[in-house]
């Protein structure tokens, strides 16, 4: 026999009862699962709004702020939020009177068309914006000429711009076209000499009808520079300045086409406080018929002249003990000049006579605007 002591063995789980956990658990699960596709079945539908949405992937996000891959046919103008932003970068100031001076161009430029083109003309505008002069540049449909003036007074530089079909139809017209017929337009050539010609003609009478159209507001002399065909040739300002564009239809019968004249801000600097200011009538601002009227009803108007003889100052004191009989010595002598006088303003100084036997005032002298102003203060 051995005289280690034997251990007890540790008591294990029988094979039957971990059979019997794993069963039970086993059952559990599946209970637990059936239990949650019950419910899945018997769930009302999700509402629309509660789906999942769909995620823009980064093409359409490009897409919406306006920064594209920079493909051939990008047209150069930005879409979206780019084009909100650029927009947002240049503040546009309302110019009121710039609207009357276009108002007056157009009633001006259709009765001087009517004389040029010895036909029906009809002009009317079709939009006046303010835009970026780069913007505008890019949008300029093709083919087209694009005339370059000069506003003298001003120093600085116009831009008006005939589109083809407008110089197809004053080609037409000028060289005799038949009535009733559209322009034909000829494409893939440039423009012959006759055709810049006519054009150049045409620009010099709307150059002539808006020198006159801001004549009452500010004079002003527009001359025609030079024509081209390419709109990186005619960069008068800079691709981010501010611009005002009016665009004007021009129909004769069934032909016609457009005419877009460009002003940038800086052209107008030097006239900016005239444009700023209210319209308030026909003429800028006179009306001619009650200006004629008032001036014919003032010239009828009554109006009381005196002879001053002599002015002294006196004590108040001395103006009271004053009785009938007493006498105030002139400080003036005899053939002294006297002054004509409407109410506090010297107009004339004369000498006094007699005529048939009155006393009258014969006039030597007209006083001008700063002697009567010096004279009305002494006076005071």
């Amino acid at each position: 026999m051995s005289d280690e002591p034997t251990l007890p063995a540790a008591e294990e789980p029988a094979e039957d009862d971990w059979g019997a956990a794993l069963a039970e658990a086993g059952e559990d699960d599946l209970a637990a699962q059936a239990a949650a596709e019950r419910i899945l079945l018997e769930a009302p539908p999700l509402p629309a709004a509660a789906e999942p949405t769909r995620v823009l992937n980064q093409a359409e996000i490009d897409s919406l702020l306006g920064f594209g891959s920079g493909n051939g046919g990008d047209d150069g103008g930005g879409s979206g939020m780019e084009r909100v932003i650029a927009r947002g970068l240049v503040s546009y100031e309302r110019l009121p009177m710039l609207e009357i001076v276009f108002d007056r161009l157009v009633r001006i430029l259709s009765t001087t068309l009517r004389n040029f083109t010895s036909d029906t003309v009809e002009v009317s505008i079709d939009e006046i914006q303010s835009l970026r002069f780069g913007d505008y540049l890019n949008s300029i449909p093709l083919p087209a000429m694009l005339s370059v003036f000069k506003a003298e007074e001003w120093d600085n530089y116009g831009l008006v711009v005939v589109d083809s079909a407008l110089i197809y139809s004053v080609v037409d017209v000028l060289l005799g076209g038949r009535r009733g017929t559209s322009a034909m337009r000829i494409e893939g050539r440039p423009y012959t000499t006759i055709e810049r010609t006519l054009v150049e003609r045409l620009v010099n009478v709307v150059m002539n009808d808006l020198s006159e159209a801001f004549a009452p507001l500010s004079p002003v002399r527009f001359k025609f520079e030079r024509l081209e065909v390419n709109p990186r040739f005619a960069m008068i300002s800079r691709s981010s300045n501010a611009a005002v564009l009016v665009r004007l239809r021009i129909d004769m019968d069934s032909r016609g086409g457009e005419l877009q004249l460009m002003l940038p801000y800086a052209t107008l600097e030097p006239v900016r406080d005239l444009l700023l200011q209210q319209f308030m009538g026909e003429k800028f601002g006179r009306d001619s018929i009650w200006e004629t009227h008032l001036a014919e009803e003032l010239r009828q108007t009554g109006v009381a002249l005196d002879v001053v003889l002599d002015e002294q100052s006196m004590a108040l004191s001395d103006v009271l003990r004053l009785q009938v009989g007493d006498q105030i010595l002139l400080s003036v002598g005899p053939g002294a000049p006297v002054r004509l006088r409407c109410g506090e303003t010297s107009l004339f100084e004369g000498l006094v006579g007699r005529r048939n036997d009155r006393l009258a005032v014969r006039i030597e002298n007209v006083l001008a605007r700063e002697d009567a102003g010096r004279a009305a203060e002494e006076t005071a």
